[in-house]
């Protein structure tokens, strides 16, 4: 059985748009999920997991440095997007990643137009940027329970006892 060494880190929305529209034509159901990951923990192996069996290409879109500062705060992002990037790539349920400078990855959903978008369960009740689009275009949203209560910001918590 071949398996891949790596995902597709994509470095543009030219080439994202390239890659969505190939999957496409060869019948791909397309997952996208995005976030920070900056330290990458059990959650976030397992969430990406189970947004992958949900089709058959995860793309994943990463804040930037620059935009994780702008949601976290001056001292964040303890990984730069660079490190960030080639541990997302390497996970086995990741197929691409990219990076976006935005706040929100709306500009990247509308050229992706994924067949599911996914967040974690932390947000039932708020709004999913993109998931009007998403659902406009007959996609679905899918929210995902968190089974490991860590997160980045309760990790550095911790080491700062």
């Amino acid at each position: 059985m071949m398996s891949k060494d790596q995902a597709f880190i994509v470095s543009s929305e030219e080439e994202v748009l390239g890659l969505t529209q190939k999957w496409k034509k060869e019948g791909f159901r397309i997952v996208f999920t995005n976030g920070c990951f900056d330290i990458v923990h059990a959650g976030h192996v397992d969430y990406l997991q189970k947004a992958a069996k949900l089709g058959d290409k995860l793309m994943v879109g990463l804040n930037s440095d620059s935009s994780v500062k702008r949601l976290k705060g001056v001292n964040r992002p303890i990984n730069e997007e660079s490190q960030r990037t080639i541990v997302l790539a390497g996970l086995r349920a990741v197929d691409a990643v990219i990076v976006f400078q935005e706040n929100t990855p709306i500009n990247l959903i509308q050229i992706i137009e994924p067949d599911v978008l996914v967040k974690g369960g932390d947000y039932k009740g708020k709004e999913v940027v993109g998931a009007k689009e998403v659902k406009e275009k007959g996609g679905e949203v899918v929210l995902i329970d968190f089974v490991f209560s860590n997160s980045t910001s309760s990790l550095l918590k911790k080491l700062n006892k």
